[in-house]
């Protein structure tokens, strides 16, 4: 059994395909996973800032159960597929866009008036379609930044116009989060265990941007009630087999031992620490070329990388 709690470790980041990232994490302490995925998920689902429209105005409607003529789609059909306009809002107040189009076709997000405060992410995604090509559609929009779910009610009541119908908006840009938890070991700790946690988002932040965020919003909040308590940890397991593994791995070359040392070793066959501190006292003096003094310098460079 463990006596300490050790800090986890991002092993790695799969790419999955656009907006879809999986991150691995390992390995933790036992129970660990659930724990961290969880919490993580709830939080990049509920709690990551992003925008949405929250209400809009069309020409020819007073209110969403109705027409307009010349556009095949109803208003209610209209309020869904605007709700699903992917934004990146920049203030922290609501911002008001506007959408004109005239002739028959599609109109789409791309069609929003540009503005410096708002981007769109999918511009590619349908509002409505216009059957009449003397028709026009005007469209007054307004964009807001937030965060989690922003209900009817609450969209109504915050309403910049009066006369704008309300859409409530999920702000949250991340769409889809699952993860799965595996048992793992690291030497002879084989209480352990990986989490593998995948963020799909919207296009509006990227899966690692999100992934982050979540993990700064927890450590804040569980900061704010540790108050002056501090858990030691230890670094992530492996850490330190990875550190001796690279010290293994360096070239005699660079160890900084004379030239006469270093061309005894080499020409030897002995390359990298890892050949070296397989021999013996005695193999080492039974090297060509190898003296007291360069068995000496050896020893002597061994003690200092602690091997």
């Amino acid at each position: 059994m463990s006596k300490v709690i050790y800090d986890p470790a991002l092993a790695r980041i799969e790419d999955n395909g656009d907006h879809s990232s999986t991150f691995v994490i390992e390995p933790l302490h036992a129970s660990y996973g659930h724990t961290l995925g969880n919490s993580l998920r709830r939080v990049l689902l509920n709690s990551i800032q992003g925008g949405a429209l929250t209400a809009f105005r069309i020409q020819g409607a007073t209110h969403e159960f109705t027409t307009v003529p010349g556009i095949k789609e109803d208003v209610v059909d209209i309020m869904l597929n605007l709700k699903g306009v992917n934004l990146v809002v920049h203030s922290d107040d609501p911002v008001e866009l506007s959408l004109r189009k005239k002739g028959a076709g599609v109109v789409t997000a791309a069609d929003i008036a540009p503005n410096a405060e708002v981007e769109v992410v999918n511009p590619e995604h349908v509002i409505c379609t216009v059957d009449d090509p003397n028709t026009e559609v005007v469209l007054d929009l307004v964009a807001e930044a937030g965060r989690g779910y922003y209900t009817i009610e609450e969209a109504s009541a915050n309403r910049l116009h009066s006369d704008m119908i309300a859409l409530d908006a999920m702000f949250s840009p991340v769409t889809r989060v699952r993860f799965k938890v595996d048992p793992t070991r690291v030497g002879q700790e084989t209480n352990l265990e990986k989490l593998e946690l995948t963020v799909e988002t919207d296009g509006s932040l990227t899966p690692r941007d999100a992934f982050e965020q979540a993990a700064a919003i927890l450590v804040n909040q569980y900061k704010a009630l540790a108050g002056s308590t501090e858990v030691v940890s230890a670094p992530a397991l492996g850490t330190q087999v990875a550190e001796e593994e690279d010290d293994l791995n360096t070239s005699i070359e660079d160890l900084g031992l004379s030239a006469r040392t270093a061309n005894a070793l080499v020409n030897n066959d002995i390359h990298t620490v890892h050949d070296l501190v397989t021999l013996t006292e005695q193999d080492l003096r039974e090297l060509k070329g190898f003296g007291s003094k360069a068995l000496d310098e050896v020893k002597d460079k061994l003690a200092e990388l602690e091997l």
